[in-house]
């Protein structure tokens, strides 16, 4: 965006304060030697001021014309100080359906500043057509819809229109009307109001620790990422917004910021493994009043990080022992196995296999024969640019004296099974006989003691009495 300087209507930084300058120069002390002098320090000449200005008539200072010394000084710094002049932006885009905002400012001869009121009008000519687009005072069916947003009084003639259409497409010059004699149109330089139908894709940036790097590049685990992402504010109301996805879900720190022409998002968390491949997406949203249009711009990370066996690795044995180790690193990690701490290849008596299941991804596979199974220990040791890592396997001669043990305890298990059951019997049997006996000789018992009681019995009264009878 440029601007105009307060009194010298210069539109670069740089000029408009060179021409500020000259202004107050030329204004306050217009003389040979300080336009000189001036010439000197802003320009690095070091000619008088007669080798550009020779027409200037050699006067003492209190003749001196001051529209001579100015009019040097605008040969040499393009300035007119107190003319007509205006600033605006060479080139606008709008958004279809939205509106647009064109940013304007301008100068006038100090002769008019009088005429300068808040009842001035700012009026917009488009293209070449002599019938105005817009008037802030006499606004009109056949106008674009706008508001002159700026105080036209502080020669601000900055403008919004609204429901921005095909129609707005072209380029826009200002004219200022107020009391008096002030009307002026400024033909140039003009504006150029470029409408489009969706929006430009948003600007993502990758930063690793606080420095901005290529898209493409990996980022080391553990570094600090920040994601950048930026769209043109544009016009819509309300405010455009810009909003953050992944393919993965993982804690990010959010900060966001907007200043006047630019929307700017922070994305910011710390590289893992898991955030490798994944793709974040930056998508900016402007909301109409028919309906919202977006654009959105991808970045997808690749971290590098050292390798990790996987907690999935383990050894089975069967009719032979097979071992696997999986490990994942980025980039692409080597694998070795180790028996009893030596590494080992493929051979008569075991043999190594890998699979890669992902570019950062290998599992191998070593089979070993019973001849092996005497060794204490395996190992699975893998390596890549930012580590390695190890996993001990020290369960094969546990396994085998273990299967070994399982395999001589059947027979004892089984005598130890009969025997208990001999025993059960036996003492069942037992138990069964002393029992019968017990019973025999408690019936025993009974019918002696009864028979003993019949012969000891004294005589009945009543049997007594019959054999006095029968005597009788």
């Amino acid at each position: 965006m440029k601007t105009t300087a307060p009194h010298c209507g210069y539109e670069s930084d740089d000029s408009r304060q060179t021409g500020a300058s000259f202004c107050r120069l030329g204004l306050a002390r217009a003389d040979r030697s300080a336009v000189t002098s001036a010439l000197s320090s802003q320009y690095g000449l070091t000619t008088s001021v007669d080798s550009f200005c020779p027409s200037v008539p050699r006067l003492p200072l209190k003749h001196l014309r001051f529209k001579f010394i100015l009019r040097c000084i605008e040969l040499l710094t393009g300035v007119w100080c107190g003319k007509f002049n205006i600033s605006l932006p060479e080139k606008i885009e709008a958004l279809s359906g939205s509106c647009v905002l064109i940013e304007c400012a301008f100068e006038i001869e100090e002769r008019f500043h009088q005429n300068l009121t808040e009842s001035a009008a700012g009026i917009w000519f488009k293209d070449n057509s002599k019938n105005p687009v817009f008037n802030s005072r006499n606004p009109s069916e056949k106008h674009f819809r706008g508001k002159l947003t700026g105080k036209i009084e502080e020669k601000n003639c900055t403008t919004i229109f609204y429901d921005v259409s095909s129609n707005h497409d072209g380029k826009y010059y200002f004219r200022i009307e107020g009391n008096g004699g002030l009307k002026y149109t400024y033909h140039k330089p003009d504006v150029t109001i470029n409408v489009i139908d969706s929006p430009h894709n948003p600007t993502v940036k990758l930063y690793v620790d606080e420095k901005e790097v290529q898209s493409q590049q990996e980022v080391l685990e553990g570094s600090s990422v920040c994601l950048s992402c930026s769209a043109e504010t544009l016009c819509s109301s309300p405010p455009a917004t810009l909003t953050w996805s992944s393919t993965s879900r993982h804690p990010f720190s959010l900060q966001e910021k907007q200043n006047q022409n630019k929307l700017i998002s922070h994305l910011n968390f710390t590289a893992t493994p898991l955030q490798h491949t994944v793709t974040f997406t930056c998508t900016v949203t402007y909301q109409l009043q028919d309906n919202n249009k977006t654009a959105h711009s991808n970045l997808t990370l690749h971290v590098t990080y050292a390798p990790k066996i996987s907690l999935s690795s383990s050894c089975n044995r069967t009719d032979v022992t097979v071992c696997l180790c999986e490990v994942d690193g980025n980039p692409s990690p080597k694998l070795e196995w180790h028996l009893s701490g030596r590494p080992v290849t493929n051979s008569t008596i075991m043999s190594i296999s890998e699979e890669r299941l992902s570019s950062t991804v290998l599992r191998s596979f070593i089979t070993l024969h019973h001849s092996l199974t005497h060794t204490s220990t395996v190992q699975c040791v893998t390596t890549n640019t930012h580590g390695n890592d190890k996993q001990l396997f020290q369960w094969l001669l546990y396994a085998q004296e273990s299967t070994e043990c399982q395999q001589a305890s059947v027979p004892l298990l089984i005598l130890l099974t009969l025997i208990l059951l001999l025993y059960a019997l036996t003492v069942g049997l037992g138990l069964y006989k002393i029992r019968q006996l017990s019973t025999k000789i408690k019936a025993q018992n009974e019918a002696g003691t009864y028979a003993s009681l019949q012969l000891s019995a004294p005589s009945s009264d009543y049997e007594t009495l019959n054999v006095n009878k029968v005597d009788k």
